[in-house]
């Protein structure tokens, strides 16, 4: 058996793209996009990939090479000449492609596009503010730099920060100017504005490259294919690199996983720009499914094309839910079949769950990380649950699940002495992982990335339990969990309970000072709108007193404090680090009163506005 070597027959490094070139064969004339009036079929989607991917090959070239006017004109007239001299060229560079975006057309293109170009895609948080925009832009030195039309303001004062950055940095002022990116504006496919920021725009682009072009072929399953920063809950955001081998594996599992029958219609309710979709940007070809984009994700937005398109799957996380669930009676349809839901980011309460399926959606719980390509738990469902009562199944539900296929492994364990925890359900320890869907690593940064992989494993930072029948259940950020007076309090249970008040919108439970027992649980609420549309009617004695009847005492929050919203990355993660920060400056006294220090502003003025500041991010 040893003399039976690999050869181009029988090996092919593993990669997404080969599932849109297949899409454009056997779906050829099925409708692959749905964008308000715009359609594509798989056909189309795979022919505006081809030719998007050879003009930004040429347009890397001209940047990088900083051509004459003459090759310039060649350019705009013979695009293929310029692809067939530099191809060759250009074949083992890892270009960085950054894209500013929503969930439009463009930005589903690209997923593909960009890489069959050879380059690699780095989707950016569109509720980033300018300067974190130019921090990615100069870290991941991207080479082209795609703006939607409802962000070139944003894009405009990223691109000053950064030329501003890179003068101080070169001590020439062409040497700044050749580390700023190509900009190219993305207008809306549907309805036209004519916003640009230089002379570039996607469907010139689109228009102008080679429908016969040839994607670039990859060499190594493991070159980078996608450049994603993490939302920073708990530090700096790093810049994390998935290769074309995870991509394509975990795109497979988890269409596995979810049980994602043939032709679905999936609504694009979570940012593309978000671990690139969970991978489905790519899933969705493999399964020959019909793309729905929304440029905004509004109540009346989801419902009307869940009605329109008969959508049958979508992803978002547990803050969407309140989204769909506060809709006014003008923004709702009537939704005729389930709709599939895979939700992530945040533990949803069993609460929630329940309201969700009497509405016709079916819940699927999954947990994730960037560093894990997404979603790398799921809660499979097992079909003896079903005889059990409706809010038994929803406790179940809101479990995190077992490991999906492309893990080889998932455990919790004590992480002084690596072993396993024991399978109760209430030993804590650190959730590790280890598979193929885990990151390459994170870019230029080492001593993280190393970290980061202790023993053969991915420390994920996440604190959960194993219960009896192998399901993990995540029970806190490691930083997260409260120790007062010797107890571990989790944050995640506290917040379920919570959760369960009718009146509760949002919770997020974090430690505070306690004068005797060192830390004490401190609630920070945003309170649902009674019918008259008040919310000052909900006291803080009424959600002790509502905590009291399902919590030990020691668990029960010693403040609980009302905010108009909680401060949240636009993935839906609770930014806990903010709430912590707020809630050092609390102080409980041993009858249980709280005070806040006399140097410091007002609570409630000095809270209202920083969680005001944080909800621009």
């Amino acid at each position: 058996m040893d003399q039976l070597p690999k050869c181009k027959a029988n090996y092919v490094p593993l990669t997404p793209l080969t599932f849109l070139k297949r899409a454009s064969s056997a779906y050829a004339s099925r409708t692959s996009l749905i964008y308000e009036t715009t359609r594509f079929t798989w056909r189309q989607t795979y022919e505006r990939c081809c030719r998007l991917a050879s003009s930004l090959l040429s347009l890397n070239i001209l940047k990088n090479d900083v051509v004459s006017e003459i090759l310039v004109y060649t350019y705009l007239f013979h695009p293929c000449i310029l692809v067939s001299l530099f191809l060759i060229l250009i074949r083992n560079l890892h270009l960085q492609v950054s894209v500013l975006a929503p969930n439009v057309p463009a930005m589903y293109e690209m997923h593909f596009a960009v890489p069959m170009a050879g380059a690699v895609l780095n989707t950016i948080n569109t509720r980033l503010d300018a300067k974190n925009v130019a921090t990615i832009l100069r870290h991941s030195e991207a080479k082209a730099f795609f703006v939607d039309y409802q962000y070139v303001p944003l894009a405009r004062e990223a691109l000053r920060i950064l030329m501003g950055s890179s003068q101080e940095h070169h001590s020439s002022s062409a040497a700044a100017e050749s580390s700023i990116p190509l900009v190219i504006v993305i207008d809306d496919i549907d309805s036209p504005t004519g916003v640009r920021l230089g002379e570039l725009e996607y469907e010139q682009l689109v228009h102008m490259g080679n429908p016969g072009f040839v994607p670039t072929e990859i060499q190594d399953e493991w070159d980078p294919i996608s450049l994603n920063y993490t939302s920073g809950t708990t530090s700096e955001p790093k810049g994390v690199v998935y290769s074309h081998r995870g991509a394509y594996l975990s795109s497979l599992s988890l269409i596995l996983c979810w049980e994602m029958r043939n032709e679905p219609v999936f609504l694009w309710s979570l940012p593309m720009f978000h671990c690139n979709g969970w991978t489905f940007t790519w899933g969705s070809a493999a399964r020959g499914g019909t793309n729905i984009c929304l440029r905004n994700t509004t109540a009346y937005d989801m419902y009307r094309n869940i009605a329109s398109h008969k959508v049958t799957h979508m992803c978002c996380a547990p803050i969407v839910f309140n989204i769909i669930l506060d809709a006014k009676p003008h923004e709702r349809c009537k939704i005729a079949s389930p709709v599939q839901i895979l939700t992530g980011g945040a533990p949803p309460p069993p609460s929630l769950l329940e309201k969700m399926e009497h509405l016709g959606f079916q819940v699927t719980h999954a947990y994730g990380l960037t560093e894990a390509t997404g979603p790398a738990l799921v809660c499979e469902w097992q079909a003896e649950w079903n005889n059990l009562p409706q809010d038994h199944q929803a406790r179940l539900k809101a479990r995190q699940g077992v490991g999906i296929l492309t893990l080889a492994d998932v455990d919790v364990k004590n992480m002084e002495t690596m072993t396993s925890v024991p399978h109760d359900g209430k030993t804590m320890g650190e959730i590790v992982l280890r598979g193929s869907s885990i990151m390459k690593g994170y870019l230029k940064e080492q001593e993280a990335t190393s970290k980061a992989f202790k023993n053969g494993w991915f420390i994920t930072g996440d604190v959960g339990v194993i219960h009896p029948d192998g399901y993990l259940e995540i029970k806190d950020r490691s930083k997260d969990v409260i120790i007062s007076g010797g107890e571990n309090i989790s944050s995640v249970e506290l917040e379920s309970v919570l959760y369960r008040h009718p009146r509760v919108l949002e919770a997020a439970v974090v430690a505070m000072p306690h004068p005797r027992w060192g830390e004490s649980p401190c609630a920070f609420i945003a309170v649902r709108e009674n019918a008259g549309g008040q919310t000052d009617d909900v006291k803080e004695a009424d959600i002790i007193s509502y905590c009291r009847k399902s919590l030990p005492h020691f668990m029960v929050p010693k403040k609980v404090e009302f905010l108009p919203q909680l401060p949240k990355t636009s993935t839906g993660k609770m930014q806990k680090f903010q709430l912590r920060a707020l809630a050092k400056t609390f102080q409980v006294t041993e009858r249980n009163s709280t005070q806040v220090n006399k140097e410091d502003p007002p609570i409630h003025s000095q809270s209202h506005l920083q969680i005001l500041a944080f909800s621009r991010l």
